[in-house]
């Protein structure tokens, strides 16, 4: 049998869990693990939230004070492109025999707000959050505006088109 990935979907705001966003979720990391190598099962938890409760938990754990459309926190510091591997045994959650990626969290309040601002479906904007996020906890970082945040982009459009939500 093969070795699946766990993703628990939890939601604040009504509705945001509804089958749909959480099969469009699991299905965007999963194509995202898939496309960066990662052949371990790992646990990435997610939690769809509004701008209010964004905006709380970016201030309290990174000091800016303001909402944002999705936060990411990584369990591990892997190196883009070098993603966690069987070879990685002491990463493994002995209680779960996964390796615990990390947490997100995404505003639907941006996701809606987004979509319109940039002319797309929400589905579309939802599964490119969850794709950058789950980048993010694989190492990969966009803070300057040279190589990093191009490869970074590259890698969020790769998934997109394999989701066949790109632009």
């Amino acid at each position: 049998m093969a070795k699946r990935h766990y993703i628990p979907v939890t939601a604040e705001v009504p509705g945001a869990s509804s089958e749909r966003n959480c099969a469009l979720i699991r299905k965007t990391i999963r194509t995202v693990l898939e496309l960066e190598g990662v052949t371990v099962p790992c646990e990435v938890d997610v939690s769809l939230t509004d701008d209010e409760h964004i905006h709380q938990i970016n201030r309290e754990m990174r000091q800016v004070d303001r909402p944002t459309d999705v936060l990411s926190f990584p369990a591990f510091d892997f190196v883009p492109g070098q993603p966690p591997t069987e070879a990685d045994e002491d990463l493994v959650d002995p209680a779960t025999g996964l390796v615990p990626l990390g947490d997100m969290v995404i505003s639907m309040e941006r996701v809606a707000a987004q979509a319109k601002e940039y002319g797309h479906s929400g589905r579309r904007e939802l599964a490119y959050l969850v794709a950058h996020s789950v980048l993010h906890l694989l190492g990969y970082d966009h803070m300057d505006e040279g190589p990093q945040k191009a490869l970074m982009r590259q890698h969020e459009e790769a998934a997109m088109e394999f989701l066949e939500l790109g632009r």
